[in-house]
């Protein structure tokens, strides 16, 4: 049998007082372990998104009536909320599996070694989220799915993908000065591509605000705009985000940059021109679930392949340590 070692007062104390530190003290993670729970956590924040797309698709918005518990009387959901219910509180319950791998991604980031101050920071940044568009969740279902409450809760999702994806980008690289790798004009072209894909995303939700699909059987008010015309605005800004990537694209093999900044970008495109034949393609048949819910999951692939091109135009290498040299150890040690 074997013998678990006894906690001592002392240490019990100091694993009380800050259990960061206190893991940190006895556990150093290998860079791949930061990394897969960066990942992770980023993997999570996409599965989230595309889930809650699920509970609104399925008309199970209000599967769980009420907030935190699940009716008035439980918990959980009950026989009598049927599937609605079913579909509503598990996507509740994910959550917790959400907050459990941000919390993987901190624990790692605190206990790697040298310790990266960054990188548990952007960690908190994303528990601070998800806390933050969990209550906003609550707030979704007791004002009876109001879409403009359900645009913000995407959005916040959305804002969360982005700290995920700098995050899981910062494990793979040092905390040097960032050196751009591409000049001022490119740079440039990448925040215009980045705004107007914002711009794409806001425009989505209105889309969805004043769409078909309430999340709800009952009569759910919707955004007073014509969803078809918002739609097409939509698209055009689609558009404009495939226009500046091409042109961003062949810009880069002009300028013979770095492999990296293409690469991502030719990503980019091909994620793009997969996610304007959905878009196309679910506008002409009336939007069906399915088809909407593989868009949604488009929205945070585009959204996360933005982002990797913006970080990719700079490198960040090791921070190197202001050691005296040789030289200066020798001129140092030789009397005057």
């Amino acid at each position: 049998m074997v013998s678990v070692p006894k906690l001592n007062p002392a240490d019990a104390r100091a694993a009380l007082r800050n259990p960061l530190s206190f893991i940190a003290a006895r556990w150093t993670p290998n860079p791949r372990t930061v990394q897969r729970a960066a990942l992770a956590a980023l993997v999570m924040s996409v599965v989230i998104v595309v889930t809650g797309g699920a509970v609104r698709l399925t008309g199970s918005g209000l599967g769980c009536p009420t907030w935190p518990t699940c009716t008035d009387d439980s918990l959980t959901t009950t026989r009598a909320m049927g599937f609605h219910g079913i579909v509503e509180f598990s996507n509740r319950m994910l959550t917790y599996v959400l907050c459990a791998a941000v919390g993987w991604a901190i624990i790692a980031a605190r206990a790697q070694k040298p310790w990266r101050r960054s990188l548990t920071r952007l960690g908190w940044a994303q528990f601070w989220l998800v806390m933050g568009n969990a209550v906003l969740g609550g707030i979704v279902v007791l004002v009876g799915l109001n879409p403009y409450t359900v645009a913000a809760h995407f959005l916040l999702a959305s804002a969360l993908i982005a700290v995920a994806t700098v995050m899981w980008q910062r494990t793979r690289e040092g905390d040097g000065e960032p050196r751009p790798l591409v000049g001022k004009a490119v740079q440039q072209l990448v925040w215009f591509l980045v705004a107007a894909s914002v711009l794409l995303i806001a425009v989505g939700t209105v889309v969805t605000g004043a769409g078909p699909h309430a999340g709800d059987s009952s009569e759910v008010k919707r955004i007073p705009i014509d969803w078809e015309t918002v739609a097409k605005l939509h698209a055009v800004l689609a558009w404009i985000v495939v226009t500046l990537t091409f042109a961003l694209w062949f810009v880069l093999k002009a300028v013979d940059a770095p492999r990296e900044p293409s690469v991502r970008t030719r990503d980019l495109f091909l994620i793009l021109l997969g996610q304007g034949v959905i878009g196309y393609v679910q506008y002409f048949t009336h939007l069906p679930e399915a088809l909407v819910g593989l868009h949604m999951l488009g929205s945070c692939l585009v959204w996360i392949g933005v982002l990797r091109v913006l970080l990719a135009l700079r490198e960040r290498p090791e921070a190197v340590a202001d050691v005296p040299g040789p030289t200066a150890e020798a001129t140092v040690g030789t009397p005057a």
